[in-house]
C-alpha cells in the first residue's frame, strides 16, 4: 500500500498541566511517533538536554531563524521565544511519519491555523487546584512570573473548548494511552488510511500489498 502521509498531532495545555510527560511516555511505547523537537531561548531545566527537550539558542539565533522563514510557529512567552523547526516537520510528514508538537498555546493555535487538517489534542488538570500544585512544584520560576501563570490558568483551560480532544492528566498510564487510541482513531478515517483502504480493497480485490508492508 501506497504510504500516506503522516499525522501531525498538536498537542498543548495550560502551563505545567504535564504535556510533556505524557508525550515522552507515549514515544516510548508507540513505534512509528517522532517528537518535534522545539526551540526556545529560555535556560534549560535541570535535566534537560540540548537537541533532546529543546534546542537551547541564544536570541540572536532565534531571530534569525524567525527572518530566515525556519519557523513553523514562533511566539513569545513569559520573556522567551518558543519555536518549532519547520524543515524537519514537513520531511518527516513527507516520509510517512506521525510527528507529535508539544508546544505551548499560543504556537499550538498557530499551527492549527496553517495546517487545519492537523489533530489536535488539549491536556487539562483533574482539577484547578492539582494544576496550582503543578505551577508551584515545577520551582523553575519567580514568584511573580508563578502569580501570573495561577491568574491566567482559566483563560488557557478555556481554549480547549476549540480543540478535537481532551485528555485529562491525573493517571500517566491512562492518558497516554488515550493518546494513543486518538492516533489509532484518527489513522481509521476514511480520509486518511480507510479510504486508501477502501480503493485498494474496490481495485485489486484484496488490501493486502503484493510485498510485505507494516500497514503503517
Amino acid at each position: 500500500m501506497q504510504r500516506s502521509r503522516g499525522l501531525l498531532v498538536i498537542v498543548t495545555g495550560p502551563s505545567a498541566v504535564g504535556k510533556g510527560a505524557i508525550c515522552r511516555a507515549l514515544l516510548e511505547r508507540t513505534p512509528g511517533v517522532r517528537f518535534s523537537v522545539s526551540m526556545t531561548t529560555r535556560p534549560p531545566r535541570p535535566g534537560e538536554r540540548h537537541g533532546v527537550e529543546y534546542y537551547f539558542v541564544t536570541k540572536e539565533e532565534f531571530e534569525r531563524e524567525i527572518q530566515s522563514g525556519g519557523l513553523l510557529e514562533w511566539a513569545e512567552v513569559y520573556g522567551n521565544y518558543y519555536g518549532t523547526p519547520r524543515r524537519q516537520v514537513e520531511e518527516a510528514l513527507e516520509r510517512g511519519e506521525d510527528i507529535i508538537l508539544d508546544i505551548d498555546l499560543v504556537g499550538a493555535n498557530t499551527v492549527k491555523a496553517k495546517y487545519p487538517d492537523a489533530v489536535s489534542v488539549f491536556v487539562i488538570p483533574p482539577s484547578m487546584a492539582e494544576l496550582h500544585a503543578r505551577i508551584r512544584k515545577r520551582g523553575s520560576e519567580s514568584e511573580e512570573a508563578v502569580q501570573r501563570r495561577l491568574q491566567e490558568a482559566p483563560r488557557w483551560v478555556e481554549q480547549g473548548l476549540t480543540y478535537q480532544y481532551v485528555v485529562v492528566n491525573d493517571d500517566l498510564d491512562k492518558a497516554v494511552a488515550q493518546l494513543q487510541a486518538i492516533l489509532i482513531a484518527e489513522k481509521c478515517r476514511t480520509s486518511r488510511q480507510g479510504g486508501q483502504l477502501i480503493r485498494r480493497l474496490l481495485e485489486r480485490g484484496s488490501i493486502e500489498d503484493d510485498e510485505p508492508s507494516d500497514h503503517r
